[in-house]
């Protein structure tokens, strides 16, 4: 079976998490908080980075999410994600590519830095300027997630795809550490609704991550 090295605000392991339910994959969780600098996993991933997806049995090891989600993509034929035409494939690679690297720099990762690390590995206070940039921030995302609900069924086109997974994965953790305010963005609300009532995503909104909480609308699917 596989298993999958992770911690639970990893955005990238949601993504891929998310693949995998809606594929009906089955896996196991591994704990894994990067920041640690385990040698074992070291030797799993140089780079130090969740996820890893790994299936010992078979010896496969598979590293960066984008990579596993190919992989997932081109060994499984249930519920394809990169679907459609040429273009339409190239579309959704596109907002993968937004979501996992614009999103994460401006919105994801500042988060991370204030809410989650400077408090639980360097017990440090959260840097308020940075904070209300990665709101400021977050709301220019937000526009532009409503821009396309305006034109499309979904983010990518007129099915779900990984563009969908990829963008609710960030958008999931930084509403765990709220960074998001929804206000004046009901496209993007009521799209992200949409994925809180999903069984792939039930377990994401179960999980805590140690001492740090959600704001209360985190969990509920009606928010």
């Amino acid at each position: 079976m596989w298993q999958l090295y992770q911690f639970p605000l990893c955005p990238f392991s949601r993504k891929v998490r998310l693949l995998m339910a809606e594929k009906g994959i089955p896996y196991e969780l591994v704990r894994e908080n990067p920041w640690d600098y385990r040698e074992e996993f070291q030797k799993l991933n140089p780079a130090v980075r969740t996820p890893v997806l790994r299936d010992e049995g078979r010896g496969i090891t598979l590293v960066d999410s984008r990579a596993i989600c190919e992989y997932l993509e081109e060994t499984n034929d249930k519920n394809p994600m990169i679907n459609g035409t040429a273009t339409n494939r190239a579309e959704i690679r596109r907002l993968v590519a937004l979501f996992d690297e614009n999103f994460f720099a401006d919105v994801t990762m500042p988060l991370l830095e204030e809410r989650m690390k400077k408090r639980l590995v360097y017990r440090q206070s959260p840097d308020s300027r940075m904070l209300r940039e990665a709101l400021r921030l977050a709301h220019d995302h937000l526009y532009y997630i409503d821009h396309l609900i305006d034109n499309r069924p979904w983010l990518a086109g007129s099915t779900m795809s990984l563009a969908d997974l990829a963008a609710a994965a960030q958008l999931s953790v930084a509403d765990y550490l709220g960074g998001i305010d929804w206000n004046g963005h009901e496209q993007a609300r009521d799209w992200y609704a949409v994925f809180k009532s999903r069984p792939s995503f039930r377990p994401l909104l179960s999980e805590r991550m140690d001492v740090i909480q959600p704001p209360a609308h985190y969990a509920d699917v009606n928010a």
